[in-house]
């Protein structure tokens, strides 16, 4: 039982600093890059980290590549996948003034994330330049939505059609964004 143990413990701590340093442009690793360095039984470290991580309320976060999510997925699959380390809760309003965002940038991140899912994953930035200038002052329009962009949480192509990006899919609870925005 101890060797077990320890064998754990060994993978774990490796996984856990894969997971917390930024190696390539994109934060998180690879499944693939997972499975070099911890075995093909990575999943399950990734379990007994993510368990671990509870206490912390921190989560192991697996983001597929394609929008929706897979419900079993396979080996193959978790291989292209791409794992993160993020919140398990909420912030408070007094931690979300450290993360050093406006609440009106939140907002209008919020806004621009909500719109974009109404219109089934895609939109023209246009359409949410004008949408966010309505709540917005119009200088910041552009300059949030070029944030948004930086920082991962959209994409956007050479049309000028605006995506969600790998930080919305592994920060974002997408469906509890739309609950929260229709009830209240």
């Amino acid at each position: 039982m101890s060797k077990r143990k320890a064998y754990y413990a060994s993978k774990i701590k490796r996984a856990i600093h894969m997971l917390f340093y930024r190696r390539h442009k994109k934060p998180g690793v690879k499944g693939w890059e997972l499975r070099k360095a911890l075995g093909s039984d990575y999943p399950k470290v990734l379990k007994i980290l993510d368990d671990y991580l509870k206490t912390l309320d921190l989560q192991v976060k697996t983001v597929f590549e394609e929008e929706k999510p897979v419900e079993k997925p396979t080996l193959e699959e978790l291989d292209k996948a791409r794992f993160y380390v993020t919140l398990r809760g909420e912030l408070t309003p007094k931690e979300t003034k450290m993360i050093g965002w406006r609440i009106d940038d939140l907002a209008g991140l919020a806004i621009t994330i909500a719109y974009i899912i109404s219109k089934k994953g895609k939109a023209q930035r246009k359409e949410v330049e004008d949408l966010l200038r309505e709540k917005l002052p119009g200088w910041k329009v552009g300059l949030n939505i070029d944030r948004y962009i930086r920082y991962g949480y959209l994409t956007q192509d050479e049309n000028e059609q605006l995506y969600l990006d790998w930080r919305t899919r592994a920060e974002v609870d997408q469906k509890a964004l739309i609950d929260l925005l229709l009830t209240k």
